[in-house]
């Protein structure tokens, strides 16, 4: 094989030999590469490194902050005031466009660093052979070929094809999804084998958990399974969040409505009533300032910023804004297993006796917990039976519990066993002492090729003793009697093996033999038939205790919730059906390879479970979702995860246990890495989803109404009640009093009961259109009855004028109290007490209208006059009975039973 080989050409290194892997790698085994053949090789494959990802200046960003067609409506508005002299107007304008424009760029300042993560999980530092030496280098420097060698603790620094191995185990958790720590070794497996059964390949960013290797460099950088899986999460595209795509759609709709009813006032206004060119287009400008919801993107930031700030309250930290309102979209969820919607520590959950099966209960490494016969709590002093089993998965065992309940509990060594040793503690023995009473030594260490650990003991009253543990299989095949002293009844013990591996168990059998009481060493010829069965323990990655009841809340809000992982078909079907998932059987990656897109999104909405699913699996499976117009939330923690984690509506990552690839390719991190904390964070996003909308229903009708007053002037031929500066006035003081008092609004009745809006389901719906209509008919209609009773009584045009500015923000103060609830009545104690911040930005918008009407800085600025008693007697009447009237409305509404629009 050729240099230029090595750098491109795909090999399935795991279906190879060790003497094939060789020759094709033109590498030496013992003498490792020359110094000219890495240095040649170096050439041709590059270091050992993942590309960057190319990023954005910072003034392209900014200048596509304007890239919004109510944002180039304004800024030809604003041009055209500043034209015309109108200074107040164009700062007015352009400053709200300016202010908006940072605002989204600092949120897109937030850029991912994806890729940045997923380099940083290939190792820093390798010890190989080059020219016979050994020497340790920067990994960087690694190239096809190179021998490289691996002990407990180190860092696969590229991908491996295992040469030699003794005792190897790795941690291919972030890869995989595997629970625990995989066997490896230097034997060939299938060219067709799934990810996580090549036995023979080490995988760069994994672990050594446990053994010692000599590996040979198979591929480095982007060749490798995390280089491979950068390359996927640079490729997705990230999808717009429903907010954005629905708020863009709006956007074009209101321009273009605008636009087409500016254009028809010009022409109505010049060429049939007569006007000036220049008077008819000031009236069009206000007109285009009074219907444009300038302050929309400022309130939705905040609406969003608000629900950004109680999502970390509840510990889902949001990396980017509109994700806060895209968890309230979520229609399905894809959630990983492994660490998500599982404890990702191994627990006993089945011990298996010689005449009963007990059940141990706890979840975890903490040692709360109890074994259990039905009923009963049992406690090994006073059962010797369930005492010397769990006494030889205590001593049996090189695994370490630290930590306590404050800072949590962790295993320093293998999961199993260190769910071994918690398993002493719930039963009830002294660990500590159960090691001082019968001390060790020596030991033969798990090694594959064995599949079995066990230790030599001696006892203070002179008697030794080995104990033995590892696959079931293996121990019986080393087992005469049973713990009773009758003969092994391995049909009997193969269905109990059988059952525990049913229910998606790992099970290991346990064994006991005396010997000599001088013997003081171990080796594998002691090891033979002479063995007493004492059981099987299985155990198991459990379910969250939490995990159950979200994943039924999820489905009660109509969210479908399906489980992704790498881990064995039998294991996920099994926590599956544990969480209420439909979890008959599990659909495997291999049978994912052999669909087409049509058949695989049929069989996506029909299983809940996937299992030995590979990242591009994952990739498929969302994909397929989307394709049937699902909006799809994606949880996970591996490095594995990262590219489906992009490609999703909404990516979750564990914040905890999870990868940094994770953290960075997510929008939401979940702090607590509890599936629970989705379903919180689900009802927070519907909330901020119906605060958007209140915010929108709340300005869509009174700025639609100070249009409809400009449009209807002109069309009867009457003067102006409102100038176009004083139209800005009521935009940005009630944007930044009423409308934000609707970013503090709680969730409505039944948030959670309804089923996900539809993913192509307009922001305005058919009840929300009405609704905008029927308020905006109102505004115009009490704004024109001030302004032209004020004018009938003798009043100027400017005291007309201020009296119409009042109506409007008393109009809309009012509205504000009847829009906090879609349809529900606006009194009672919940609606006049619930949100206090109404409250207090109305009495704030009376003292800035005070202002507005009485101050003569004010009146010099917007060409405004004192009003009289009988002036505000008649704006507070027309303010109630507007009121009542879409209270009125709101009732016909709860008639025909709508809750919600």
């Amino acid at each position: 094989m050729t240099s230029e080989h090595l750098a491109a050409t795909p090999v399935a290194w795991h279906a190879l030999s060790v003497d094939d892997v060789v020759a094709a790698l033109r590498t030496d085994p013992v003498q490792g590469l020359t110094g000219p053949d890495v240095a040649e090789r170096l050439t041709r494959c590059g270091a050992n490194r993942l590309p960057e990802a190319p990023r954005r200046p910072a003034w392209r960003r900014f200048l596509l902050q304007f890239h919004n067609p109510l944002i180039y409506v304004l800024l030809v508005a604003g041009g055209a005031t500043l034209a015309l002299q109108d200074h107040v107007d164009a700062a007015v304008i352009l400053g709200v466009v300016l202010v908006n424009a940072m605002i989204g760029f600092v949120q897109e300042g937030k850029a991912e660093r994806a890729l940045e993560a997923v380099r940083s999980m290939l190792a820093a530092h390798a010890l190989v052979l080059r020219d016979g030496e050994r020497r340790a280098i920067d990994a960087g420097e690694l190239v096809p070929g190179d021998i490289v060698c691996l002990a407990s603790g180190d860092r696969v620094p590229a991908d491996l094809r295992v040469l030699r191995a003794k005792g190897l185990r790795v941690n291919e958790a972030a890869l995989t999804g595997e629970s625990v720590p995989v066997d490896k070794t230097a034997e060939a497996q299938a060219a067709s084998a799934p990810l996580a059964d090549r036995h023979g390949m080490l995988h760069a960013g994994t672990l050594v958990a446990q053994g010692q290797a000599v590996a040979a460099v198979v591929a480095t950088g982007e060749r490798t399974e995390i280089g491979r899986i950068g390359s996927l999460v640079r490729e997705v595209v990230t999808l717009a969040t429903p907010l954005t795509r629905r708020l863009d759609q709006f956007a074009r709709q209101i321009t273009i409505l605008i636009l087409v009813i500016g254009a028809a006032t010009f022409a109505y206004g010049y060429l049939v009533a007569g006007l000036a060119a220049l008077e008819v287009f000031l009236a069009v400008v206000g007109l285009a300032v009074a219907a444009i919801p300038e302050g929309l993107p400022a309130v939705v930031t905040i609406v969003l910023a608000l629900g950004t700030r109680a999502m970390a309250h509840d510990r889902a930290v949001v990396r980017r804004l509109p994700a806060v309102e895209t968890l309230g979209s979520v229609s399905v969820i894809c959630t990983d297993k492994t660490g998500t919607l599982t404890c990702n520590e191994m627990s006993a959950v089945r011990l298996v006796l010689m005449d009963r099966t007990l059940r141990v209960t706890g979840t975890g490494y903490a040692p709360e917990g109890a074994v259990h016969q039905g009923e009963r709590v049992l406690d090994a002093a006073d059962d010797p039976a369930l005492d010397h089993l769990v006494r030889c998965g205590l001593l049996c065992n090189d695994a370490r519990l630290e930590g306590g309940a404050d800072e949590g509990w962790r295993v320093i060594g293998d999961p199993t066993e260190g769910a071994l040793l918690v398993l002493a503690r719930r039963a009830g023995l002294d660990s500590p002492g159960v090691e001082a009473a019968c001390p060790r030594l020596d030991a033969i260490p798990f090694e594959s090729e064995h599949r079995y650990m066990a230790t030599l003991h001696h006892d203070h009253d002179g008697r030794a003793f080995v104990l033995l543990k590892g696959a079931p299989e293996r121990v019986l095949a080393l087992c005469t009697v049973q713990a009773d002293g009758t003969p092994l009844d391995e049909a009997l013990w193969q269905r109990r093996i059988d059952e525990s591996a049913r229910a998606g168990e790992r099970v290991l059998a346990l064994a006991r033999c005396e010997v000599d009481p001088g013997q003081v060493s171990l080796s594998h010829a002691d090891i033979h038939r002479r063995f007493t069965l004492l059981g099987l323990v299985g155990l198991i990655d459990p379910p969250r205790p939490e995990a159950r009841a979200a994943v039924a809340r999820c489905q009660e809000a109509g969210i479908r919730v399906k489980m992704i992982t790498g881990d064995h078909a039998v294991t996920a079907a099994a926590i599956g059906k544990a969480l209420g998932l439909q979890a008959d059987r599990a659909l495997t990656g291999d049978e994912i390879d052999a669909m087409d897109d049509a058949m695989l999104q049929s069989r996506a909405s029909e299983v809940d479970v996937f299992a030995r699913a590979s990242p591009e699996h994952k990739l498929r499976l969302i994909s397929a979702l989307q394709a049937q117009g699902q909006f799809v939330a994606m949880t996970g923690d591996g490095v594995n995860d990262a590219p489906a984690l992009k490609a999703a509506d909404i990516g979750v990552a564990m914040g905890l246990k999870g990868t940094d690839a994770a953290r960075e390719a997510a929008d939401v991190v979940l702090t607590d890495d509890h599936f629970a904390t989705i379903a919180h964070a689900v009802h927070q996003g519907r909330v901020v989803f119906d605060n958007i909308k209140k915010s929108l229903l709340f300005m869509m009708p009174t700025n639609f109404g100070e249009a409809g007053v400009i449009v209807l002037a002109i069309f009867a031929g009457l003067a102006l009640p409102v100038t176009a500066g004083q139209i800005l006035w009521v935009n940005t003081v009630t944007a930044v009093t009423l409308a934000l008092a609707l970013a503090f609004e709680p969730g409505e009745p039944g948030v959670m009961s309804r089923p996900p809006r539809l993913a192509r389901a307009p922001l305005i719906g058919g009840a929300l259109a009405f609704r905008m209509a029927y308020v905006s008919a109102l505004m115009v209609a009490v704004t024109f009855a001030v302004f032209e009773w004020s004018l009938a009584s003798g009043h100027s045009l400017e005291q007309a004028r201020t009296a119409a500015v009042n109506m409007l923000a008393l109009g809309e103060m009012v509205y504000l109290f009847n829009v906090r609830h879609f349809t529900a009545p606006a009194w009672g104690r919940e609606v006049l007490l619930g949100n206090r911040v109404a409250f207090a930005v109305s009495v704030v918008l009376v003292g800035l209208q005070l202002a507005f009407t009485y101050l003569p800085p004010m009146q010099a600025v917007f060409q405004t006059a004192p009003l009289d008693l009988a002036t505000w007697a008649v704006i507070v009447a027309l303010a109630v009975a507007k009121f009542l009237a879409v209270e009125a409305e709101k009732a016909v509404w709860r008639a025909r039973g709508v809750t919600t629009m």
